[in-house]
Protein backbone atom coordinates (compact mmCIF):
# COMPACT_ATOMS: atom_id res chain seq x y z
CA UNK A 1 0.00 0.00 0.00
CA UNK A 2 1.20 3.73 -0.45
CA UNK A 3 -0.20 6.81 0.81
CA UNK A 4 -0.79 9.92 -1.67
CA UNK A 5 -3.00 12.84 -0.78
CA UNK A 6 -5.60 13.50 -2.68
CA UNK A 7 -7.73 17.28 -2.60
CA UNK A 8 -6.07 17.80 0.84
CA UNK A 9 -6.72 14.18 2.46
CA UNK A 10 -4.41 10.84 3.16
CA UNK A 11 -5.85 8.35 0.76
CA UNK A 12 -4.54 4.81 1.07
CA UNK A 13 -4.25 2.70 -1.97
CA UNK A 14 -3.00 -0.15 -3.47
CA UNK A 15 0.76 0.32 -5.29
CA UNK A 16 0.40 -0.49 -9.34
CA UNK A 17 -3.59 0.93 -9.04
CA UNK A 18 -4.34 4.45 -10.57
CA UNK A 19 -4.94 7.89 -9.17
CA UNK A 20 -9.00 7.39 -10.06
CA UNK A 21 -9.13 3.80 -8.24
CA UNK A 22 -7.75 5.28 -5.30
CA UNK A 23 -10.41 8.20 -5.44
CA UNK A 24 -13.24 6.12 -5.96
CA UNK A 25 -12.36 3.93 -3.04
CA UNK A 26 -11.85 7.41 -1.05
CA UNK A 27 -15.07 8.13 -2.29
CA UNK A 28 -14.38 11.24 -4.47
CA UNK A 29 -15.72 11.64 -7.71
CA UNK A 30 -13.55 12.34 -10.93
CA UNK A 31 -15.70 12.17 -13.67
CA UNK A 32 -14.82 10.03 -16.78
CA UNK A 33 -15.86 9.28 -20.37
CA UNK A 34 -14.39 6.22 -21.93
CA UNK A 35 -13.04 4.41 -18.76
CA UNK A 36 -14.69 1.07 -17.93
CA UNK A 37 -14.12 -0.20 -14.80
CA UNK A 38 -11.92 -3.45 -14.84
CA UNK A 39 -12.04 -3.38 -18.89
CA UNK A 40 -11.40 -0.17 -20.10
CA UNK A 41 -8.38 2.40 -19.28
CA UNK A 42 -6.85 4.23 -21.84
CA UNK A 43 -7.04 8.02 -21.11
CA UNK A 44 -8.65 9.31 -24.64
CA UNK A 45 -11.26 11.09 -23.67
CA UNK A 46 -9.24 13.42 -21.03
CA UNK A 47 -12.10 13.89 -18.84
CA UNK A 48 -10.96 13.10 -15.58
CA UNK A 49 -7.06 15.11 -15.98
CA UNK A 50 -5.39 16.00 -12.41
CA UNK A 51 -3.28 17.85 -11.65
CA UNK A 52 -0.17 16.46 -9.48
CA UNK A 53 2.05 18.42 -7.57
CA UNK A 54 5.60 18.25 -9.40
CA UNK A 55 4.55 17.43 -13.13
CA UNK A 56 4.30 20.42 -15.48
CA UNK A 57 1.18 18.91 -17.20
CA UNK A 58 -2.00 17.72 -16.56
CA UNK A 59 -2.63 13.82 -16.11
CA UNK A 60 -5.50 11.16 -16.93
CA UNK A 61 -6.67 9.73 -13.51
CA UNK A 62 -7.45 6.66 -15.11
CA UNK A 63 -4.14 5.46 -16.15
CA UNK A 64 -1.78 7.22 -14.07
CA UNK A 65 -0.59 5.19 -11.42
CA UNK A 66 0.02 6.27 -7.88
CA UNK A 67 2.88 6.46 -5.75
CA UNK A 68 4.28 7.06 -1.96
CA UNK A 69 3.94 10.57 -1.40
CA UNK A 70 2.24 11.59 -4.57
CA UNK A 71 -0.11 15.21 -4.24
CA UNK A 72 -2.98 15.35 -6.65
CA UNK A 73 -5.64 17.83 -7.28
CA UNK A 74 -8.78 17.13 -8.64
CA UNK A 75 -11.32 20.34 -8.38
CA UNK A 76 -9.07 23.41 -9.02
CA UNK A 77 -9.08 26.22 -11.79
CA UNK A 78 -6.76 24.51 -14.34
CA UNK A 79 -8.31 21.04 -14.32
CA UNK A 80 -11.98 22.46 -14.30
CA UNK A 81 -11.04 24.87 -17.26
CA UNK A 82 -8.94 21.76 -19.18
CA UNK A 83 -12.17 19.25 -18.42
CA UNK A 84 -14.29 21.76 -19.83
CA UNK A 85 -12.10 22.38 -22.86
CA UNK A 86 -12.05 18.83 -23.48
CA UNK A 87 -16.06 18.43 -23.17
CA UNK A 88 -16.73 21.59 -25.26
CA UNK A 89 -14.49 20.26 -27.79
CA UNK A 90 -16.11 16.36 -27.85
CA UNK A 91 -19.46 18.46 -28.14
CA UNK A 92 -18.44 20.15 -31.03
CA UNK A 93 -18.50 17.54 -33.45
CA UNK A 94 -21.48 16.37 -31.97
CA UNK A 95 -25.27 16.43 -33.32
CA UNK A 96 -26.89 18.70 -30.32
CA UNK A 97 -29.58 19.16 -32.04
CA UNK A 98 -30.79 15.87 -31.72
CA UNK A 99 -30.76 15.65 -28.08
CA UNK A 100 -34.57 16.05 -27.71
CA UNK A 101 -35.14 12.77 -29.62
CA UNK A 102 -31.98 10.66 -28.72
CA UNK A 103 -32.61 7.51 -27.22
CA UNK A 104 -30.42 8.25 -24.26
CA UNK A 105 -31.98 12.16 -23.44
CA UNK A 106 -31.58 12.22 -19.60
CA UNK A 107 -29.77 9.39 -19.45
CA UNK A 108 -26.17 10.51 -21.42
CA UNK A 109 -23.23 10.71 -19.70
CA UNK A 110 -21.90 13.28 -22.07
CA UNK A 111 -25.06 15.64 -21.53
CA UNK A 112 -24.87 15.16 -17.60
CA UNK A 113 -21.26 16.19 -17.97
CA UNK A 114 -21.99 18.97 -19.88
CA UNK A 115 -24.43 19.99 -17.35
CA UNK A 116 -21.67 19.41 -14.67
CA UNK A 117 -19.13 21.69 -16.04
CA UNK A 118 -21.73 24.57 -16.48
CA UNK A 119 -21.30 24.78 -20.24
CA UNK A 120 -24.28 26.51 -21.96
CA UNK A 121 -22.40 27.45 -25.07
CA UNK A 122 -20.19 25.37 -27.95
CA UNK A 123 -18.12 27.67 -28.53
CA UNK A 124 -15.99 25.31 -31.08
CA UNK A 125 -17.86 25.38 -34.40
CA UNK A 126 -17.16 24.40 -37.96
CA UNK A 127 -16.83 21.32 -40.09
CA UNK A 128 -18.41 17.94 -38.33
CA UNK A 129 -17.00 14.44 -38.81
CA UNK A 130 -19.48 12.30 -41.60
CA UNK A 131 -22.29 10.53 -39.58
CA UNK A 132 -23.58 7.09 -40.78
CA UNK A 133 -26.73 5.34 -39.76
CA UNK A 134 -26.70 1.85 -39.42
CA UNK A 135 -30.32 0.55 -39.28
CA UNK A 136 -30.37 -2.63 -41.24
CA UNK A 137 -30.16 -4.62 -38.50
CA UNK A 138 -32.84 -6.39 -36.60
CA UNK A 139 -31.74 -5.74 -33.44
CA UNK A 140 -29.28 -2.84 -33.50
CA UNK A 141 -28.96 0.81 -34.83
CA UNK A 142 -25.75 2.36 -34.89
CA UNK A 143 -25.53 6.16 -35.07
CA UNK A 144 -21.92 7.43 -35.95
CA UNK A 145 -22.78 11.31 -36.13
CA UNK A 146 -23.70 10.67 -32.06
CA UNK A 147 -19.96 8.79 -31.82
CA UNK A 148 -17.49 10.19 -29.49
CA UNK A 149 -15.10 7.66 -30.08
CA UNK A 150 -14.71 6.44 -26.60
CA UNK A 151 -14.00 3.13 -27.35
CA UNK A 152 -15.84 1.42 -24.87
CA UNK A 153 -18.42 -0.38 -27.54
CA UNK A 154 -15.17 -1.86 -29.51
CA UNK A 155 -13.90 -2.77 -26.20
CA UNK A 156 -16.29 -5.02 -24.66
CA UNK A 157 -16.82 -6.54 -28.41
CA UNK A 158 -13.39 -7.13 -28.41
CA UNK A 159 -11.98 -7.94 -25.01
CA UNK A 160 -15.22 -9.72 -23.55
CA UNK A 161 -17.37 -11.02 -26.21
CA UNK A 162 -14.04 -12.03 -28.74
CA UNK A 163 -16.48 -11.08 -31.14
CA UNK A 164 -14.63 -7.99 -32.58
CA UNK A 165 -17.08 -7.23 -35.17
CA UNK A 166 -16.57 -3.47 -34.82
CA UNK A 167 -13.30 -1.80 -34.53
CA UNK A 168 -11.23 1.84 -34.90
CA UNK A 169 -11.19 2.38 -38.87
CA UNK A 170 -9.60 5.84 -40.39
CA UNK A 171 -7.71 7.94 -39.09
CA UNK A 172 -7.69 11.72 -37.73
CA UNK A 173 -10.74 13.65 -38.78
CA UNK A 174 -11.99 11.11 -40.13
CA UNK A 175 -12.09 8.07 -37.51
CA UNK A 176 -14.99 6.36 -37.20
CA UNK A 177 -16.35 3.45 -35.25
CA UNK A 178 -18.06 0.46 -37.35
CA UNK A 179 -16.82 -2.76 -38.93
CA UNK A 180 -14.29 -2.97 -41.19
CA UNK A 181 -14.50 -2.02 -44.83
CA UNK A 182 -17.69 0.09 -43.98
CA UNK A 183 -19.86 -3.08 -43.91
CA UNK A 184 -23.37 -3.22 -41.88
CA UNK A 185 -23.73 -4.65 -38.39
CA UNK A 186 -26.24 -6.77 -40.49
CA UNK A 187 -23.51 -8.09 -43.16
CA UNK A 188 -21.16 -9.07 -40.60
CA UNK A 189 -20.34 -11.83 -37.93
CA UNK A 190 -21.92 -9.77 -34.86
CA UNK A 191 -24.20 -11.80 -32.27
CA UNK A 192 -26.08 -8.87 -31.77
CA UNK A 193 -25.69 -9.28 -27.88
CA UNK A 194 -26.45 -5.53 -27.41
CA UNK A 195 -23.76 -5.79 -25.20
CA UNK A 196 -21.88 -2.16 -27.26
CA UNK A 197 -25.43 -0.67 -26.26
CA UNK A 198 -25.16 -1.17 -22.36
CA UNK A 199 -21.56 0.46 -22.30
CA UNK A 200 -22.39 3.26 -24.57
CA UNK A 201 -22.39 6.75 -23.37
CA UNK A 202 -24.26 8.28 -25.62
CA UNK A 203 -26.68 7.41 -27.90
CA UNK A 204 -24.90 6.18 -30.37
CA UNK A 205 -25.90 2.46 -30.07
CA UNK A 206 -29.10 1.47 -29.25
CA UNK A 207 -31.81 -1.20 -29.88
CA UNK A 208 -34.35 -1.20 -32.88
CA UNK A 209 -37.53 -0.05 -31.16
CA UNK A 210 -40.74 -1.88 -32.10
CA UNK A 211 -43.03 0.26 -30.09
CA UNK A 212 -44.75 1.67 -32.40
CA UNK A 213 -45.80 -1.88 -33.95
CA UNK A 214 -46.92 -2.97 -31.04
CA UNK A 215 -48.91 0.06 -29.91
CA UNK A 216 -50.90 -0.50 -33.23
CA UNK A 217 -51.20 -4.14 -33.03
CA UNK A 218 -52.99 -3.51 -29.63
CA UNK A 219 -55.25 -0.86 -31.02
CA UNK A 220 -56.33 -2.37 -33.57
CA UNK A 221 -59.47 -4.43 -32.74
CA UNK A 222 -59.11 -7.17 -35.38
CA UNK A 223 -55.99 -8.56 -33.60
CA UNK A 224 -55.63 -10.69 -30.63
CA UNK A 225 -52.44 -9.45 -28.83
CA UNK A 226 -50.95 -11.60 -26.18
CA UNK A 227 -47.89 -10.59 -24.21
CA UNK A 228 -45.20 -12.67 -22.40
CA UNK A 229 -42.62 -11.77 -20.45
CA UNK A 230 -38.74 -13.32 -19.61
CA UNK A 231 -38.01 -14.42 -16.29
CA UNK A 232 -34.83 -11.34 -16.27
CA UNK A 233 -36.97 -8.57 -16.91
CA UNK A 234 -38.96 -9.38 -13.49
CA UNK A 235 -35.87 -8.46 -11.95
CA UNK A 236 -34.82 -5.60 -13.73
CA UNK A 237 -37.78 -3.40 -15.14
CA UNK A 238 -38.49 -1.49 -11.65
CA UNK A 239 -34.82 0.22 -12.08
CA UNK A 240 -36.69 2.41 -14.98
CA UNK A 241 -39.10 3.63 -11.96
CA UNK A 242 -36.46 4.63 -9.30
CA UNK A 243 -36.40 0.73 -7.48
CA UNK A 244 -33.03 -0.35 -6.55
CA UNK A 245 -31.27 -2.97 -8.40
CA UNK A 246 -33.05 -6.36 -8.14
CA UNK A 247 -35.90 -5.69 -6.97
CA UNK A 248 -38.65 -8.23 -7.88
CA UNK A 249 -41.82 -6.39 -9.38
CA UNK A 250 -43.44 -8.78 -11.30
CA UNK A 251 -46.77 -7.86 -9.93
CA UNK A 252 -46.83 -4.56 -10.84
CA UNK A 253 -45.26 -5.23 -14.62
CA UNK A 254 -48.54 -7.46 -14.59
CA UNK A 255 -50.57 -4.88 -13.77
CA UNK A 256 -48.97 -2.27 -16.09
CA UNK A 257 -49.12 -4.89 -19.35
CA UNK A 258 -52.94 -5.22 -18.61
CA UNK A 259 -53.52 -1.32 -18.71
CA UNK A 260 -51.80 -1.41 -21.92
CA UNK A 261 -54.69 -3.09 -23.68
CA UNK A 262 -52.91 -6.59 -24.13
CA UNK A 263 -55.50 -9.62 -24.69
CA UNK A 264 -53.47 -12.16 -22.56
CA UNK A 265 -50.56 -11.76 -20.49
CA UNK A 266 -48.32 -15.33 -20.34
CA UNK A 267 -45.01 -15.94 -18.65
CA UNK A 268 -42.23 -17.65 -20.40
CA UNK A 269 -40.99 -19.18 -17.60
CA UNK A 270 -43.34 -21.69 -18.68
CA UNK A 271 -41.91 -22.15 -21.65
CA UNK A 272 -38.65 -22.42 -19.53
CA UNK A 273 -40.06 -25.21 -17.86
CA UNK A 274 -41.17 -26.94 -21.04
CA UNK A 275 -37.50 -26.23 -22.37
CA UNK A 276 -36.30 -28.06 -19.37
CA UNK A 277 -38.48 -30.67 -20.02
CA UNK A 278 -37.70 -31.64 -23.90
CA UNK A 279 -33.56 -30.80 -23.28
CA UNK A 280 -33.47 -32.94 -20.58
CA UNK A 281 -35.26 -35.89 -22.80
CA UNK A 282 -32.91 -35.16 -25.42
CA UNK A 283 -29.68 -35.06 -22.91
CA UNK A 284 -30.58 -38.30 -21.74
CA UNK A 285 -31.45 -39.82 -25.22
CA UNK A 286 -28.13 -38.26 -26.60
CA UNK A 287 -26.05 -39.96 -23.26
CA UNK A 288 -28.38 -43.61 -23.64
CA UNK A 289 -27.76 -43.59 -27.66
CA UNK A 290 -24.67 -42.57 -28.44
CA UNK A 291 -25.63 -39.51 -29.70
CA UNK A 292 -23.29 -36.19 -29.93
CA UNK A 293 -21.82 -34.88 -26.17
CA UNK A 294 -21.40 -32.77 -24.65
CA UNK A 295 -24.87 -31.13 -25.21
CA UNK A 296 -25.15 -27.03 -25.24
CA UNK A 297 -27.58 -25.55 -24.83
CA UNK A 298 -29.68 -22.96 -27.01
CA UNK A 299 -31.90 -20.54 -25.94
CA UNK A 300 -29.64 -18.00 -26.17
CA UNK A 301 -30.13 -16.91 -29.52
CA UNK A 302 -26.91 -14.16 -29.18
CA UNK A 303 -24.79 -17.51 -28.24
CA UNK A 304 -26.52 -19.77 -31.02
CA UNK A 305 -25.32 -17.01 -33.40
CA UNK A 306 -22.22 -16.96 -32.31
CA UNK A 307 -21.44 -20.58 -32.62
CA UNK A 308 -23.18 -20.28 -36.43
CA UNK A 309 -20.42 -18.21 -37.18
CA UNK A 310 -17.29 -18.87 -35.81
CA UNK A 311 -17.77 -22.59 -34.41
CA UNK A 312 -20.13 -24.10 -37.47
CA UNK A 313 -18.44 -27.53 -37.15
CA UNK A 314 -19.65 -27.96 -33.57
CA UNK A 315 -23.12 -27.31 -34.03
CA UNK A 316 -24.31 -30.61 -34.04
CA UNK A 317 -23.83 -29.85 -29.73
CA UNK A 318 -26.34 -27.49 -30.03
CA UNK A 319 -29.92 -28.78 -28.32
CA UNK A 320 -32.62 -28.94 -30.85
CA UNK A 321 -34.66 -27.03 -28.85
CA UNK A 322 -36.12 -23.78 -29.86
CA UNK A 323 -35.46 -21.19 -26.69
CA UNK A 324 -38.12 -20.78 -24.30
CA UNK A 325 -40.31 -17.49 -25.79
CA UNK A 326 -39.78 -19.33 -29.61
CA UNK A 327 -41.78 -22.49 -28.30
CA UNK A 328 -44.89 -20.07 -25.92
CA UNK A 329 -45.16 -18.08 -29.55
CA UNK A 330 -45.75 -21.64 -30.99
CA UNK A 331 -48.11 -22.85 -28.51
CA UNK A 332 -49.88 -19.52 -28.48
CA UNK A 333 -50.43 -19.68 -32.34
CA UNK A 334 -51.91 -23.52 -32.27
CA UNK A 335 -52.40 -24.99 -28.81
CA UNK A 336 -54.49 -22.00 -27.43
CA UNK A 337 -55.23 -20.60 -30.09
CA UNK A 338 -57.57 -23.99 -30.56
CA UNK A 339 -58.84 -23.77 -27.13
CA UNK A 340 -60.07 -20.03 -27.77
CA UNK A 341 -61.30 -20.25 -31.25
CA UNK A 342 -59.34 -17.49 -32.66
CA UNK A 343 -57.72 -17.77 -35.79
CA UNK A 344 -53.81 -17.90 -35.37
CA UNK A 345 -53.25 -15.32 -38.41
CA UNK A 346 -55.51 -12.77 -36.05
CA UNK A 347 -52.89 -13.27 -33.74
CA UNK A 348 -50.03 -11.02 -32.50
CA UNK A 349 -47.46 -12.20 -30.12
CA UNK A 350 -45.04 -9.88 -28.36
CA UNK A 351 -42.29 -11.17 -26.47
CA UNK A 352 -40.50 -8.44 -23.64
CA UNK A 353 -37.06 -9.90 -23.51
CA UNK A 354 -34.40 -8.59 -21.76
CA UNK A 355 -32.08 -9.47 -24.97
CA UNK A 356 -31.37 -7.53 -28.33
CA UNK A 357 -30.54 -10.42 -30.34
CA UNK A 358 -34.21 -12.44 -29.64
CA UNK A 359 -35.24 -9.36 -32.46
CA UNK A 360 -33.05 -11.03 -34.48
CA UNK A 361 -34.50 -14.39 -33.46
CA UNK A 362 -38.01 -13.93 -33.99
CA UNK A 363 -37.29 -13.03 -37.70
CA UNK A 364 -35.32 -16.12 -38.33
CA UNK A 365 -37.16 -18.35 -41.23
CA UNK A 366 -36.99 -21.68 -38.83
CA UNK A 367 -39.25 -20.09 -36.26
CA UNK A 368 -42.64 -21.07 -37.78
CA UNK A 369 -43.69 -24.10 -36.70
CA UNK A 370 -46.93 -22.68 -36.13
CA UNK A 371 -47.26 -22.18 -40.05
CA UNK A 372 -47.27 -18.64 -38.89
CA UNK A 373 -44.40 -16.54 -37.51
CA UNK A 374 -44.11 -17.94 -33.65
CA UNK A 375 -43.27 -14.07 -32.34
CA UNK A 376 -44.29 -11.30 -34.11
CA UNK A 377 -42.26 -8.48 -32.32
CA UNK A 378 -39.66 -8.37 -29.76
CA UNK A 379 -38.91 -5.57 -27.24
CA UNK A 380 -36.00 -5.06 -24.65
CA UNK A 381 -36.82 -4.21 -21.07
CA UNK A 382 -36.47 -0.44 -21.71
CA UNK A 383 -38.74 -0.82 -24.72
CA UNK A 384 -41.35 -1.82 -22.20
CA UNK A 385 -40.75 0.97 -19.68
CA UNK A 386 -41.34 3.29 -22.27
CA UNK A 387 -44.07 2.06 -23.36
CA UNK A 388 -45.48 2.28 -19.80
CA UNK A 389 -44.62 5.90 -19.68
CA UNK A 390 -46.07 6.77 -22.56
CA UNK A 391 -49.51 5.44 -21.54
CA UNK A 392 -49.35 7.50 -18.05
CA UNK A 393 -49.78 4.58 -15.51
CA UNK A 394 -48.24 5.38 -12.27
CA UNK A 395 -45.95 2.36 -11.86
CA UNK A 396 -45.49 2.50 -8.13
CA UNK A 397 -49.07 3.06 -7.17
CA UNK A 398 -50.40 0.01 -9.27
CA UNK A 399 -52.16 -3.33 -7.48
CA UNK A 400 -50.31 -6.57 -8.27
CA UNK A 401 -51.64 -8.55 -11.32
CA UNK A 402 -51.74 -11.74 -12.76
CA UNK A 403 -51.22 -14.42 -15.56
CA UNK A 404 -53.42 -16.05 -17.72
CA UNK A 405 -53.76 -19.58 -17.78
CA UNK A 406 -53.05 -21.90 -18.67
CA UNK A 407 -49.46 -20.40 -20.43
CA UNK A 408 -48.53 -18.52 -17.08
CA UNK A 409 -48.29 -21.07 -14.41
CA UNK A 410 -44.06 -21.96 -14.07
CA UNK A 411 -41.78 -23.04 -11.39
CA UNK A 412 -38.94 -21.94 -9.58
CA UNK A 413 -36.61 -23.40 -12.41
CA UNK A 414 -38.39 -21.24 -15.02
CA UNK A 415 -37.44 -18.68 -12.64
CA UNK A 416 -33.99 -19.18 -12.30
CA UNK A 417 -33.37 -19.38 -16.15
CA UNK A 418 -32.31 -15.72 -15.92
CA UNK A 419 -29.23 -16.46 -14.29
CA UNK A 420 -25.71 -17.35 -15.29
CA UNK A 421 -25.95 -21.22 -14.68
CA UNK A 422 -29.80 -21.32 -14.08
CA UNK A 423 -30.77 -22.89 -16.83
CA UNK A 424 -28.25 -26.23 -15.92
CA UNK A 425 -29.55 -26.23 -12.27
CA UNK A 426 -32.98 -26.30 -13.47
CA UNK A 427 -32.22 -28.93 -16.26
CA UNK A 428 -30.24 -31.25 -13.22
CA UNK A 429 -33.47 -30.73 -10.47
CA UNK A 430 -35.36 -32.19 -13.60
CA UNK A 431 -32.97 -35.18 -15.37
CA UNK A 432 -32.00 -36.35 -12.03
CA UNK A 433 -35.98 -37.44 -11.38
CA UNK A 434 -36.08 -38.25 -14.39
CA UNK A 435 -33.69 -40.87 -14.13
CA UNK A 436 -33.23 -41.96 -10.49
CA UNK A 437 -37.44 -41.93 -9.63
CA UNK A 438 -36.15 -40.60 -6.54
CA UNK A 439 -36.73 -37.03 -5.19
CA UNK A 440 -33.80 -34.71 -4.22
CA UNK A 441 -33.08 -33.81 -1.02
CA UNK A 442 -31.70 -30.35 -2.10
CA UNK A 443 -32.79 -29.00 -4.73
CA UNK A 444 -29.73 -25.45 -5.14
CA UNK A 445 -27.12 -27.04 -7.08
CA UNK A 446 -24.42 -24.33 -6.18
CA UNK A 447 -21.72 -24.92 -7.82
CA UNK A 448 -23.20 -23.33 -11.19
CA UNK A 449 -23.95 -20.09 -9.56
CA UNK A 450 -21.85 -17.05 -9.70
CA UNK A 451 -20.18 -14.69 -12.26
CA UNK A 452 -17.33 -17.13 -12.51
CA UNK A 453 -16.40 -17.14 -15.66
CA UNK A 454 -16.51 -21.13 -15.98
CA UNK A 455 -18.19 -23.31 -13.39
CA UNK A 456 -18.20 -26.92 -13.81
CA UNK A 457 -19.92 -29.86 -11.31
CA UNK A 458 -19.81 -33.50 -11.70
CA UNK A 459 -23.20 -34.62 -10.30
CA UNK A 460 -23.59 -38.71 -9.24
CA UNK A 461 -27.21 -39.90 -11.10
CA UNK A 462 -27.78 -43.04 -10.12
CA UNK A 463 -28.66 -45.24 -13.53
CA UNK A 464 -26.06 -42.67 -15.37
CA UNK A 465 -22.63 -42.25 -13.28
CA UNK A 466 -21.19 -39.33 -12.80
CA UNK A 467 -23.10 -36.54 -15.04
CA UNK A 468 -20.20 -33.67 -15.37
CA UNK A 469 -21.62 -30.26 -16.55
CA UNK A 470 -20.23 -27.00 -16.91
CA UNK A 471 -21.61 -23.08 -17.44
CA UNK A 472 -20.29 -20.26 -19.16
CA UNK A 473 -21.43 -16.49 -19.69
CA UNK A 474 -19.91 -14.13 -22.05
CA UNK A 475 -18.74 -14.65 -25.48
CA UNK A 476 -15.46 -14.79 -24.39
CA UNK A 477 -15.95 -17.38 -21.80
CA UNK A 478 -17.80 -19.64 -24.55
CA UNK A 479 -14.85 -19.82 -26.82
CA UNK A 480 -12.49 -21.15 -24.50
CA UNK A 481 -15.20 -24.35 -23.97
CA UNK A 482 -15.46 -24.55 -27.68
CA UNK A 483 -11.84 -24.72 -28.36
CA UNK A 484 -11.57 -27.71 -25.55
CA UNK A 485 -14.12 -29.42 -27.01
CA UNK A 486 -13.03 -28.96 -30.46
CA UNK A 487 -9.27 -30.18 -29.00
CA UNK A 488 -10.97 -32.88 -26.99
CA UNK A 489 -10.69 -32.35 -23.45
CA UNK A 490 -13.91 -30.80 -22.83
CA UNK A 491 -14.97 -34.25 -20.66
CA UNK A 492 -18.65 -33.27 -19.88
CA UNK A 493 -21.72 -34.37 -20.76
CA UNK A 494 -23.78 -31.19 -20.79
CA UNK A 495 -23.09 -27.01 -21.64
CA UNK A 496 -24.87 -24.31 -20.49
CA UNK A 497 -23.94 -21.32 -22.25
CA UNK A 498 -25.43 -17.62 -21.99
CA UNK A 499 -24.09 -14.85 -24.61
CA UNK A 500 -24.37 -12.34 -22.50
CA UNK A 501 -22.37 -11.62 -19.07
CA UNK A 502 -24.21 -12.87 -15.56
CA UNK A 503 -26.92 -14.16 -18.54
CA UNK A 504 -30.33 -12.79 -19.20
CA UNK A 505 -30.29 -10.41 -15.86
CA UNK A 506 -27.22 -8.97 -18.02
CA UNK A 507 -28.73 -8.70 -21.54
CA UNK A 508 -28.59 -6.13 -23.65
CA UNK A 509 -32.10 -5.06 -23.03
CA UNK A 510 -31.84 -4.66 -19.61
CA UNK A 511 -31.99 -1.21 -17.59
CA UNK A 512 -28.74 1.10 -17.61
CA UNK A 513 -26.55 1.53 -16.10
CA UNK A 514 -25.19 -2.59 -15.58
CA UNK A 515 -22.41 -3.86 -14.11
CA UNK A 516 -21.79 -6.96 -11.89
CA UNK A 517 -23.26 -5.68 -8.13
CA UNK A 518 -26.26 -5.33 -10.65
CA UNK A 519 -26.04 -8.95 -12.36
CA UNK A 520 -25.70 -10.21 -8.99
CA UNK A 521 -28.42 -8.22 -7.18
CA UNK A 522 -30.99 -9.31 -10.18
CA UNK A 523 -29.73 -12.98 -10.08
CA UNK A 524 -30.12 -13.02 -6.56
CA UNK A 525 -34.28 -11.92 -6.85
CA UNK A 526 -34.60 -14.65 -9.21
CA UNK A 527 -33.12 -16.88 -6.61
CA UNK A 528 -35.24 -15.55 -3.93
CA UNK A 529 -38.55 -16.16 -5.72
CA UNK A 530 -37.24 -19.93 -6.82
CA UNK A 531 -37.15 -20.76 -3.32
CA UNK A 532 -40.56 -18.83 -2.01
CA UNK A 533 -42.43 -20.91 -4.89
CA UNK A 534 -44.75 -23.67 -4.40
CA UNK A 535 -43.35 -25.99 -7.49
CA UNK A 536 -39.83 -25.97 -8.14
CA UNK A 537 -38.90 -28.11 -10.51
CA UNK A 538 -40.24 -28.21 -14.29
CA UNK A 539 -41.58 -31.43 -14.47
CA UNK A 540 -44.05 -30.92 -11.59
CA UNK A 541 -45.67 -27.85 -13.24
CA UNK A 542 -49.77 -29.10 -13.75
CA UNK A 543 -49.73 -26.78 -16.45
CA UNK A 544 -47.09 -28.43 -18.72
CA UNK A 545 -48.23 -32.34 -17.78
CA UNK A 546 -51.96 -31.01 -19.02
CA UNK A 547 -50.01 -29.80 -22.37
CA UNK A 548 -48.52 -33.05 -22.90
CA UNK A 549 -51.74 -34.96 -21.87
CA UNK A 550 -53.98 -32.69 -23.92
CA UNK A 551 -51.79 -31.79 -27.26
CA UNK A 552 -48.03 -32.65 -27.00
CA UNK A 553 -47.88 -36.21 -26.32
CA UNK A 554 -44.81 -36.77 -25.30
CA UNK A 555 -41.36 -35.14 -24.84
CA UNK A 556 -39.32 -35.49 -28.26
CA UNK A 557 -42.82 -36.63 -30.47
CA UNK A 558 -43.69 -35.61 -33.70
CA UNK A 559 -45.60 -32.55 -32.79
CA UNK A 560 -42.83 -31.35 -29.82
CA UNK A 561 -40.62 -31.39 -32.86
CA UNK A 562 -42.79 -29.25 -34.85
CA UNK A 563 -43.34 -27.18 -32.52
CA UNK A 564 -40.36 -26.70 -30.08
CA UNK A 565 -37.38 -27.87 -32.19
CA UNK A 566 -35.53 -26.04 -34.79
CA UNK A 567 -32.25 -26.60 -36.89
CA UNK A 568 -28.93 -24.29 -37.46
CA UNK A 569 -27.15 -22.10 -40.22
CA UNK A 570 -23.62 -22.08 -40.53
CA UNK A 571 -22.61 -18.43 -40.93
CA UNK A 572 -19.70 -16.53 -42.56
CA UNK A 573 -16.91 -15.68 -40.09
CA UNK A 574 -16.67 -11.90 -41.42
Amino acid sequence: MVTLTIDGLKVQAEEGSTILEAARRANIRIPTLCYLPEVQAIGACRVCLVEIEGNRNLQPACVFPVSEGLVVHTNNVRVRRARKFSVEMILSDHPMDDCLTCTRNQRCELQKLADELGIREVKFTGEKSEGRLDNLSPSIVRDQSKCILCRRCVTVCKEIQEVAAISIQGRGFKTRVEPAFGESLNDVACALCGQCILVCPVGAIHEKEHIEEVWHAIFDPSKFVVVQDAPAVRAALGEEFGYPPGTLVTGKMLAAVRRLGFDRVFDTNFAADLTIIEEGHELLKRIKEGGVLPMITSCSPGWVKFIEHFYPELLPHLSTCKSPHQMLGALVKTYYAQKVGVDPKDMVVVSVMPCTAKKFECNRPEMNGSGYKDVDYVITTRELAKMIKQAGIDFASLEDGYYDDPLGEYSGAGTIFGATGGVMEAALRTVYELVTGKTLERLEFTAVRGLEDIKEAVVPVEGLGELKVAVAHGLGNARKILDRIKDGSADYHFIEIMCCPGGCVGGGGQPLPVNDEIRMLRARALYQEDEKLRIRKSHENPSIKKLYEEFLGRPLGEKSHQLLHTRYTARRKF
